[in-house]
């Protein structure tokens, strides 16, 4: 049975969570490949998608069953998008 968590429900430790998984993936992981990529992160499992666009991880996830809010993450980049000039 899948783990269910409407959007309402996210808090800051989930963030807290997902990007500590995520750092600790990076360090288990060679991601220079999958550099600019989309990383999803559910930081209730700890199980992470990795997709050319935010779709395609959705893509991924809808094909597992899967419908849980998720931690979105660019590899290799601080954020996951920038809005602005530098």
């Amino acid at each position: 049975m899948p783990l269910e968590m409407n959007v309402t429900a996210w808090k800051p430790e989930y963030t807290a969570r997902a990007e500590q998984i995520w750092d600790e993936y990076q360090r288990q992981h060679d991601l220079s490949e999958q550099r600019g990529k989309v990383a999803a992160i559910d930081p209730i499992t700890g199980r992470i998608w990795i997709g050319e666009a935010g779709v395609d991880v959705a893509q991924q996830m809808e094909t597992e069953g899967i419908d849980t809010p998720v931690y979105l993450v660019r590899v290799g980049f601080p954020s996951y998008v920038r809005k602005g000039r530098r």
